[in-house]
């Protein structure tokens, strides 16, 4: 007869241990550093900006400038990688309703909770330490920045259709923070269209990023303004564009910018906007993640572009 009970207690499986490579390279893509620069470049820019604005203005030296864009650039790719951190935790069991998603570090496993915040913590000590660089009343502002509007956004996606113009307020503060840490509260109304125009811009690429996933987020309940548009995503975005060149043209006014500026950075954003106006086909995923980028790597850049050049026939570069 047989002594084998008819009920057995099943051992727990346990995952197998990931290897060091395959552990580091799941908080790499927590980060998204695996797509450097997209989303870090757009954090950089508006603080670029500011950084150039005030370098003709307050004529600072080639030194200090260059000094300060590389410091812009860290703090901008350190918060994008805390911010992305952030979201993903927020938003775990939203992802995996979500196909583009559901294979995210956290959403998927590969990430714990845990190691999940660690991460994110020794960023925001990073962030925090480097603000210093900012002096006393840029530093204040950064710091209001990261600690208080980067943590909301992901949570406004429950509760409006407008997230995108939350995530501006965040993704431009980088523009105040460098604006008073080099001219305190100097033309600010100039800072103020300025910052309102780069939430515009933000609500433009964050919309053309959110109409990737329209489909899933109607179907997971997530609100955007790309579900909130609807058929009329391209005349409100053009709207939005437009906003944001006619507050780079009261900048500049209020600034005296040179014609560099008006040819270059308001002239050559308002064709890279006609052109993705025309060009992108909203309902296509890839066409949607590549305009998406352009902002990042084109829109972004000829405005500084045009700035440094107004900068650099007031300050001689050193370049030769």
């Amino acid at each position: 007869m047989s002594t084998k009970p008819l009920l057995e207690k099943k051992q727990a499986t346990a995952k197998p241990p990931q290897s060091f490579a395959s552990s580091a390279w799941a908080y790499f893509r927590l980060t998204r550093l695996h797509k450097f620069p997209a989303g870090s470049d757009l954090i950089f820019w508006p603080s670029a900006w500011g950084v150039m604005l005030c370098a003709r203005t307050e004529k600072l030296d080639p030194a200090s400038m260059w000094t300060s864009l590389v410091v812009c650039m860290i703090c901008g790719t350190l918060r994008h990688n805390a911010g992305c951190c952030w979201n993903d935790i927020c938003d775990v069991e939203l992802d995996r309703q979500v196909e583009r998603s559901k294979s995210r570090p956290l959403a998927s496993g590969a990430v714990s909770l845990a190691g999940a915040v660690l991460l994110l913590a020794a960023h925001y000590a990073v962030i925090t330490w480097l603000l210093q660089f900012a002096g006393p009343e840029g530093r204040q502002v950064g710091l209001i920045g990261l600690y208080l509007l980067d943590p909301i956004y992901p949570f406004m996606k429950r509760v409006t259709n407008w997230p995108q113009a939350v995530l501006g307020m965040a993704m431009t503060w980088g523009l105040p923070t460098t604006w008073i840490a080099f001219r305190g509260y100097t033309d600010v109304d100039a800072l103020t269209v300025l910052y309102l125009g780069g939430i515009c811009w933000s609500i433009y690429y964050d919309t053309i990023y959110a109409c990737q996933d329209r489909r899933d987020d109607i179907k997971a309940g997530v609100k955007s303004t790309a579900v909130l548009f609807g058929d009329y995503v391209r005349p409100i975005l053009s709207v939005f564009a437009a906003l944001f060149v006619a507050s780079l043209v009261y900048a500049g006014m209020v600034t005296e910018a040179g014609p560099l500026y008006y040819v270059i950075t308001v002239g050559g954003s308002a064709a890279c906007f006609v052109w993705q106006m025309l060009t992108i086909d909203f309902d296509n995923g890839e066409q949607c993640w590549a305009g998406f980028k352009t902002n990042g790597t084109l829109v972004g850049f000829v405005l500084w572009a045009g700035m440094m050049a107004d900068y650099a026939n007031t300050v001689d570069l050193g370049l030769w």
